[in-house]
C-alpha cells in the first residue's frame, strides 16, 4: 500500500487502484466511524471491522436485511474492496496500518479500555474531514451505504456482528482457511 504523497517517486510499470492506495482507507475508515458509529465513535476493532465487512460486500449486507426483516438497500456495484478470513470473521490485514495512519495525523483519536479493547474516536480535525468527505459526489453512495449499515446493524455488538456473519455466511466465510479472500456469491 502506497501514499498518494510518494506515488511520483517511484517507478511504476503497473497502474495504481484507489484500493493501493493509504488515503483510500483511511477516507474510508473516518467515514465509518461517522456514520456507522455513534456520536463519531465506534467501540472495538471487531465491531469496527464487521461494519466495515457489510459496507465493503453490500450483497452480503442486502442479504443480512433480508434475513433481519428489513428493507433491502439499492442495488450495489459489487465489493468496494476485498477483505480476508481472520480468527474473528472478515478482516483486513492493513487495519493497523490505517489506523495508525489515523492517529499518527490526529484525525482518530484510539483509546485502549482494557486487554485488546479500544474505542476509535474521531477528533475536531477528524469530524471535520469527514464533513468535507461526506459531501463529495464521489463518497455520495459510500455514505448512504453507511448510514444504512449503521440503522440495522448499528446496535449489534461487535461479538454479535461476528457471530452473526459466521452463522449467515457459513460457506462464504467460516468454512474458507485463515487469510483467504472473501468473494461475494456469484
Amino acid at each position: 500500500m502506497k501514499s498518494i504523497r510518494h506515488l511520483g517517486s517511484s517507478y511504476q510499470a503497473l497502474a495504481i487502484t484507489a484500493d493501493d492506495l493509504l488515503e483510500f482507507h483511511a477516507a474510508r475508515l473516518l467515514l465509518l466511524v461517522r456514520w456507522c458509529g455513534v456520536a463519531g465513535e465506534i467501540d472495538g476493532l471487531t465491531k469496527l471491522a464487521k461494519l466495515d465487512f457489510f459496507v465493503r460486500y453490500p450483497s452480503f449486507f442486502a442479504e443480512a436485511c433480508s434475513a433481519l426483516g428489513q428493507p433491502r438497500p439499492p442495488d450495489s456495484e459489487g465489493v468496494e474492496s476485498e477483505m480476508v478470513r481472520h480468527h474473528y470473521g472478515p478482516w483486513d490485514r492493513r487495519y493497523y496500518h490505517v489506523l495508525a495512519f489515523l492517529e499518527g495525523t490526529g484525525l482518530l483519536e484510539i483509546v485502549g479500555e482494557g486487554r485488546r479493547r479500544y474505542r476509535f474516536r474521531l477528533t475536531h480535525d477528524g469530524l471535520r474531514t469527514v464533513d468535507q468527505l461526506s459531501h463529495e459526489e464521489s463518497f455520495g453512495s459510500l455514505v448512504e451505504q453507511m448510514k444504512h449499515v449503521r440503522t440495522v446493524l448499528g446496535p449489534l455488538s461487535g461479538n454479535s456482528l461476528k457471530n452473526y456473519i459466521y452463522g449467515q455466511f457459513d460457506a462464504e466465510v467460516a468454512q474458507l482457511g485463515l487469510g483467504e479472500v472473501i468473494h461475494e456469491r456469484s
